[in-house]
């Protein structure tokens, strides 16, 4: 069954880890990696990557990219989001920070963000709108 708007996008509002897919090449399968991402229901959803990494390249290239994100337990959703790419920033200490601490314990997060920001390097954020949207709740399946 689908879920309806607001159910969906508060399903894509709660952290999980999302599968960030591309199409990379014509010749080629898309891009998957899992990845962390940030999205406000009715707003933008976005991802934090270094700039020059495979799948930064892929998005640019494409200009869009999807995510999906699913559960299994209490019952089995999932929430796809499909769209294009609205804008990039260069990533900050306090994205970072907001990233982290949607996926970390509070007393992770600082932790984190030092290591990011001083082993990982310079990230960037990506920021998609959500155009298509493809969703179910399959009950008690």
């Amino acid at each position: 069954m689908p879920l309806s708007k607001d159910e969906r996008e508060q399903f894509l509002a709660e952290p999980r880890i999302g599968a960030l897919s591309v199409v990379e090449s014509a010749d080629r399968a898309p891009l998957v990696v899992p990845i962390w991402y940030h999205y406000t229901p009715g707003g933008e959803l976005w991802v934090n990557t270094p700039p020059g990494s495979r799948k930064a390249r892929a998005i640019e290239a494409a200009g869009r990219c999807s995510l999906m994100v699913q559960r299994t337990e209490p019952t089995i959703r999932y929430v796809a989001v499909e769209g294009p790419v609205v804008r990039t920033e260069p990533g900050t200490r306090e994205l970072s920070r907001q990233m982290a601490a949607r996926y970390l314990p509070a007393d992770k997060v600082d932790g984190f963000v030092e290591f990011e920001l001083s082993q990982l390097g310079e990230h960037l954020a990506i920021y998609l709108r959500p155009e298509h949207w493809i969703s179910s709740d399959m009950g008690s399946f």
